[in-house]
């Protein structure tokens, strides 16, 4: 895939609608890379001007920050606003909640200010404007999914209706888990637990809601960020239901179901 980066457009004296920020997950997560390459899938059917930073691209400290390393997070966000400063960023989209409420919350007080979109506002934002149209036999036609809340797009951020509604367009069941929205549960991997050495308890975090998910008969479990990914797929695969449940992103969902 030829994914046009920031560097190539300034050189032919082009400016991108949005950039497109990727994250760390996105670029290293072999699992993750599977979300950007459909999210980029779409971006390129829809025909949206974007660019990325590809390798001047940082990650955004939000992990740094949670672990309580205040120093790196400021010296990676001074060097991320540097580069976008000097790129003239307005408008930024990401597949994660993490990046993003970093981006949008944290960034401003530090001298970076813009305009920052989840991709599942983002995609809503197409499918309200007709320039993502379904196919009529879709893959999920039909389907029981249920969706699980990042708490970085949903309690955070207060994103509840954006998701649910790319997932409405799809043409399927969805049902809800005993905790959702406002009352959601973390998947276990907020707050750079993600990268921590786990703690003594009586279960994982990741088994309790992959559990939940179970629990609602849901053939696919949608999420909206790396992480939970990561986690719920743990989870199912820990509960030896991954020959019957799919954990997919909301950016995977749309591009195995819209039309070319």
């Amino acid at each position: 895939m030829h994914v046009p980066t920031m560097a190539e457009m300034m050189a032919k004296g082009d400016n991108p609608e949005i950039l497109f920020w990727v994250g760390c997950a996105g670029s290293f997560d072999q699992r993750a890379q599977k979300i950007t390459k459909a999210f980029v899938t779409i971006l390129d059917k829809v025909g949206v001007n974007y660019a990325i930073l590809g390798k001047e691209e940082m990650c955004t400290g939000d992990p740094a920050r949670r672990a309580g390393n205040e120093f790196m997070f400021q010296m990676m966000a001074y060097q991320n606003i540097q580069i976008l400063n000097g790129y003239g960023i307005k408008k930024i989209v990401t597949a994660c909640p993490h990046c993003f409420n970093t981006l949008k919350n944290e960034y401003p007080e530090l001298g970076g200010t813009y305009e920052v979109i989840h991709h599942a506002t983002f995609l809503q934002q197409l499918i309200d404007e007709g320039k993502i149209k379904m196919t009529e036999a879709g893959s999920f036609k039909g389907k029981t999914i249920t969706y699980h809340d990042s708490c970085y797009l949903g309690r955070a951020n207060h994103i509840y209706d954006a998701p649910r509604k790319v997932l409405e367009a799809l043409d399927i069941s969805l049902v809800e888990m005993k905790r959702c929205r406002s009352n959601g549960l973390c998947c276990g991997a907020g707050g750079a637990q993600m990268f921590k050495e786990e703690e003594k308890g009586t279960t994982r975090i990741n088994f309790d809601r992959a559990h939940e998910a179970l629990e609602t008969g849901a053939s696919v479990i949608a999420s909206a960020c790396p992480f939970c990914n990561t986690m719920m797929t743990d989870g199912v695969k820990n509960s030896n239901k991954e020959d019957d449940v799919q954990v997919l992103d909301i950016a995977e969902l749309v591009a195995l179901s819209m039309k070319n």
